[in-house]
């Protein structure tokens, strides 16, 4: 019987590398993987999937107005397994054509992406993923602390953190630190006392 798992993890905990090995182990057993992302993602080009620590692969970018059930159905049907990177990224609507595709179609579909944006609120997709998946799972990071990372800190240019701005900003180590909600809250108290001195 197919699930729907979400894999799910603060940034830089290789949720997009376990993503890229998991479509490897399915291919060396030669079965077809569908690797798709949120169009929005261009971080790395609007076709590929990339990993910080450098693994790659093409991939399918879903736009916001697209139907995955019916892509999957016209173009992608000989797939076993489909593989979503960044779906933290995904509308409502796409998280529920990506079950309908494990509830009818019977192919598993494996989401890996983040929780929470910069201010611990649930994206859109992660939130219908918590909702509705199989299986969720975290894949743990650390915060420079040593405790649990759980916030995706937000960085300015001076790496002060930010608290406030748009959901969707894209960036790497330059632009999000993953830290522990207490070293988080503390960084923001000391940016205010700062200003106040």
């Amino acid at each position: 019987m197919a699930k729907l798992y979400f894999k799910y993890g603060a940034m830089g905990s290789s949720k997009t590398a376990q993503a890229l090995i998991t479509k490897f182990n399915y291919e060396e057993r030669s079965m077809k993987v569908w690797l798709i992302k949120p169009a929005v993602d261009t971080r790395d080009g609007e076709q590929t999937v990339r990993s910080r620590i450098g693994l790659f692969a093409p991939c399918h970018a879903i736009k916001a107005e697209e139907d995955i059930f019916s892509l999957f159905e016209k173009e992608h049907s000989h797939a076993d397994v489909i593989i979503a990177d960044e779906c933290q990224f995904f509308t409502e609507a796409h998280i529920d054509q990506l079950r309908r595709i494990v509830d009818e179609k019977n192919i598993p579909v494996m989401c890996f992406g983040l929780r929470a944006d910069f201010m611990c609120h649930l994206f859109e997709g992660s939130r219908r993923l918590f909702e509705v998946a199989d299986s969720i799972a975290e894949i743990k990071t650390v915060c420079a602390c040593g405790a649990k990372a759980i916030v995706n800190a937000r960085l300015d240019g001076n790496l002060r953190v930010v608290t406030d701005g748009e959901q969707v900003m894209l960036g790497g180590n330059e632009s999000y630190v993953a830290l522990c909600h207490k070293c988080w809250k503390r960084k923001i108290k000391a940016q205010k006392e700062e200003v106040h001195v």
